[in-house]
């Protein structure tokens, strides 16, 4: 009998280890959905994150054109009618004559693809970037005068 009370223990103390081993579905929703909300605030932080990365790489972008161009308006007495203009060089003969290199070897886009809009004002110019919507004239655009 007393064989068969000690059999009875170690029996029940298997048991009731076996059913303890894994999580309850209550504790594994609980994990899942705390992991839910802190990937909502990591991930709402880094988009804000990337916004505002992308709008200073285009300010960086614009302020290399913006030098650019005032290095090729010293050395050719004005400025150029379209930013390619740096890369391939002046239209007219004599100002072709005074081309040496290349200012630029590509033409840069912004950091969401688009190209910037150019356009000159008398003996100054307008560097703009449409920004994150991609379109000109909104309150999202870059603006670089000179």
């Amino acid at each position: 009998m007393r064989y068969t009370q000690n059999a009875r223990r170690s029996f029940s103390r298997q048991s009731s280890s076996r059913t303890r081993r894994g999580f309850t579905l209550l504790e594994l929703l609980l994990v899942l959905a705390i992991l839910v909300v802190l990937g909502g605030i990591v991930g709402g932080n880094m988009l804000g994150a990337k916004k505002s990365a992308d709008a200073d790489a285009t300010r960086v972008q614009m302020d290399q054109l913006k030098t650019t161009l005032q290095m090729y308006q010293l050395k050719m007495n004005g400025l150029p009618e379209t930013l390619e203009m740096l890369r391939d060089g002046p239209s007219d003969a004599a100002k072709k004559a005074k081309w040496i290199d290349p200012m630029m070897k590509d033409i840069p886009n912004d950091a969401w693809g688009n190209a910037f809009v150019y356009a000159v004002n008398g003996n100054g110019f307008e560097l703009r970037s449409g920004g994150i919507d991609g379109q000109v004239n909104t309150d999202d655009d870059i603006i670089v005068t000179d």
